[in-house]
């Protein structure tokens, strides 16, 4: 496994063939677990910078939020809506990265690929396109119907 997984990552030495595939999938290999590790480490990292970004804006805007003598009505309301919409990313962009640093500890601990909820294998074509997936198909659609 590569320096970066197994170095600050804090994930230790997975043994591919250990983790649970769904009937009819082939074991993992490493170079499917480094890419699914490296989508993931990639994908924190951008997330990490939104949120930087975002978090200096929102910054701003509470900043900007006191200067003059007092916005006028449609002032206030314009400026309120964007803080707000800034929240609401910020917050969006958290959860995204609170499911990638899941998913990284997933693999970790040698749980990648499997169901949170029935605990039977994902799906390795289902993990490599989402790689935050925490469900089995089965559980995605029961989960969706609720």
């Amino acid at each position: 496994m590569n320096e970066e997984m197994t170095g600050d990552t804090g994930l230790r030495e997975v043994d591919p063939a250990a983790l649970p595939v769904a009937e009819g999938d082939d074991p993992w290999t490493r170079a499917e677990v480094d890419e699914v590790v490296a989508e993931l480490q990639e994908h924190a990292a951008t997330l990490r910078a939104r949120i930087e970004a975002q978090e200096a804006e929102l910054a701003g805007l509470f900043a900007d939020a006191g200067d003059g003598a007092g916005p006028d009505a449609a002032d206030l309301g314009a400026s309120t809506f964007e803080r707000d919409h800034e929240l609401s990313l910020v917050s969006t962009e958290r959860t995204a990265l609170e499911q990638v640093e899941r998913a990284l500890g997933r693999i970790g601990e040698g749980r990648l690929g499997v169901c949170a909820s029935c605990g039977g294998p994902i799906g390795k074509m289902r993990v490599m396109a989402f790689p935050r997936a925490t469900l089995c198909v089965s559980c995605k659609q029961r989960e969706e119907r609720r």
